[in-house]
């Protein structure tokens, strides 16, 4: 089941001083919020000095409050002219406050109202789990971890330089202080990590020792005498993967997946050569008029559910690419009816439930049934998603069109594509395979199968459901107009080649639009229809394949199905934050749910249980 949030509760001392009232404590000394985290976090920590001339520094917090520290820490980051290239900052948070919240609390920092204001319109719906803001162009980034920290830290992949120690005193809040706990900082620590903190009780002191720091008592701020600074035994250290030296990558496949892994390693400064078969980017399955993008939500919280949750509220969709017209999902039995209704935990904008009368009101037209209501999603258009992407990769991107990878060899530590009579396309130490069902046939994995999906849509004639005003689901789907026509479809047919539109075709997908909008088909013929058909590849989970495949230097990022659109701005960021070594975006169950290697080890699984 969804664990909800619960938000803070905005409260004040007596003197002002932001308080807890759940937890009895202050946010922050008296004596100021600021210079605290300046003394304690940023001091402690030997910083801004230890991330000067460095390529990526990554702190840890493990108490967000209302986000003073990262302020204090980003604007340093800012002031400082010998920083780091990219400042993540990874922060957990049991009870975040919501936006208006916020800004009552900010609006006593007058020093930090700039970077505060920026903070908020960034700031995401409160819903559990990992939310990363990208600020000041991607060079500082904020990874929120709402949830238990009890949950949380344990599912963090990342090796931080820095930890500030925070949350209310253990006497207030014992279970974050516990040694069970913070024996995983070692876990999550760089060569040569750091930690402080304000509180200097014993049962702190021997946690941070038994995982693997030595830790020692420096004068504290203000009226508190004493503080605590640690630093990682050497023997502990565990480094993280290195990127390659030479930061190059050949991308095979310039739809939307291929399209947002580009982008996402351009924006770290690799070098990206784009390779695909035709004679421009999107002419697959990106190539249909609109996409729908829309999370999935379930009574027990699965981990489809959460994967969609995380996907969907990746910070990467520029507005005029998305029309954030909400989307209705109409449940399609009496058992799916039930089960939406059973939801809960969920802020209303993100989803609600709606009767079939409400439904009818924001669709425009009548429909079929109750549903859920997720206000903000919505639809674009794949090409004008996979140009602005590619657009934002700049100079460091080369494409190579009307060229098929027809072989993958491996050189003198490159990779090399080659056309079908054996001439070099191009090299790089690094292939990123995103070409859907072709992936296998370039690099074979014994342990995964793909199916391919044949989706045919349909076009209705002008001047149909004119008044359509949101996309909405009910086995199949409809779309508002675009260009003045009405889109909706699809067929889902396994282990079809057949290119062509068929009639049958058109008249399945009528008989789903007439499940959601009864009458909407009535008077057409399908054979007089109009629509595209385009092929997509699933796994047999139902889930994308993203990261490093069995061979060294190559890497995945196939398999979408029918949700392309959505899992490809996350998969992107996984697949680059993996490359890169930086802390990963998603919960490490859910990246594991997609590292390609997963069929391959539940084969061992099973073999090793039938010989035991």
């Amino acid at each position: 089941m969804l664990e909800p949030l619960r938000p803070a509760r905005l409260a004040f001392a007596a003197d002002g001083t932001p308080f807890s009232e759940e937890y009895g404590d202050l946010y922050h000394s008296a004596a100021g919020g600021p210079a605290q985290a300046r003394h304690v976090f940023l001091a402690g920590n030997g910083l801004p000095a230890r991330w000067r001339g460095r390529a990526r520094f990554t702190i840890l917090e493990t108490g967000f409050g209302f986000g003073l520290s990262f302020l204090v820490a980003w604007q340093a980051w800012r002031d400082d002219g010998e920083r780091c290239e990219r400042l993540h900052f990874v922060s957990i948070e049991k009870h975040p406050f919501g936006a208006q919240d916020l800004a009552v609390l900010h609006a006593r920092y007058d020093e930090l109202q700039l970077l505060a204001q920026e903070l908020r319109a960034a700031w995401p719906v409160l819903v559990p789990g990992l939310h990363r803001l990208e600020l000041e162009q991607g060079r500082v980034v904020l990874t929120l971890a709402l949830g238990d920290i009890a949950a949380l830290l344990p599912q963090l992949r990342l090796a931080a330089d820095a930890f500030y120690l925070d949350g209310f005193a253990p006497a207030k809040n014992p279970e974050m202080w516990s040694p069970q706990l913070l024996r995983h900082l070692g876990r999550l620590a760089a060569p040569g990590a750091t930690a402080a903190t304000w509180s200097v009780a014993a049962p702190v002191r021997e946690a941070l020792r038994e995982a693997g720091f030595r830790a020692a008592k420096r004068r504290g701020f203000a009226r508190k005498s004493e503080m605590l600074v640690a630093e990682l035994a050497p023997r502990r250290a565990q480094r993280p993967a290195p990127a390659p030296a030479a930061r190059k990558a050949l991308v095979i496949g310039a739809g939307i997946a291929g399209a947002a892994v580009s982008e996402r390693l351009a924006s770290r400064g690799w070098d990206v050569t784009l390779i695909e078969r035709h004679a421009a980017p999107a002419e697959e399955a990106s190539g249909n008029p609109a996409g729908i993008i829309h999370p999935v939500v379930t009574p027990d919280d699965s981990l489809f559910a959460r994967l969609t949750r995380s996907a969907f509220f990746w910070q990467d969709i520029e507005g005029r690419e998305l029309r954030r017209g909400g989307v209705l999902q109409l449940a399609r039995d009496a058992k799916e009816d039930a089960a939406q209704r059973a939801l809960a935990g969920y802020p209303p904008e993100y989803v609600r439930h709606v009767e079939r009368e409400e439904a009818s009101r924001l669709a425009g037209v009548e429909v079929t049934a109750a549903g859920l209501w997720f206000p903000g999603a919505g639809w674009l258009r794949p090409r004008g998603r996979v140009g602005s992407l590619l657009a934002r990769c700049g100079p460091r991107l080369q494409t190579r069109f009307e060229q098929e990878a027809a072989t993958l060899d491996r050189g003198r530590g490159d990779w090399i594509a080659r056309d079908a009579r054996g001439a070099a396309i191009a090299a790089a130490p690094v292939v990123i395979l995103a070409n859907a069902a072709e992936a296998l046939r370039l690099a074979p994995q014994p342990a995964v199968r793909l199916r391919r999906v044949r989706g045919q849509l349909s076009l209705l004639p002008p001047g149909r459901l004119a008044s359509l005003r949101t996309a909405v689901l009910r086995g199949g789907f409809v779309l508002p107009p675009v260009d003045g026509r009405v889109l909706t479809g699809a067929s889902f047919d396994l282990d079809d080649d057949d290119p062509g539109e068929r009639v049958e075709s058109h008249a399945g997908n009528l008989e789903r639009l007439e499940r959601i909008v009864p009458g909407a088909a009535a008077g057409l013929d399908p054979a007089r229809l109009e629509g595209r058909v385009a092929f997509r590849a699933v796994a047999r989970d139902r889930l994308p394949l993203v990261g490093a495949l069995a061979q060294e230097g190559l890497y995945g990022a196939f398999a979408y199905g029918s949700r392309g659109l959505l899992w490809a701005g996350i998969a992107a960021e996984l697949l680059a934050s993996l490359l890169e070594g930086e802390p990963l975006p998603l919960e490490r169950r859910l990246a594991e749910a997609l590292d390609p290697g997963r069929f391959a080890r539940r084969a061992q699984g099973r073999s090793s249980l039938m010989s035991s």
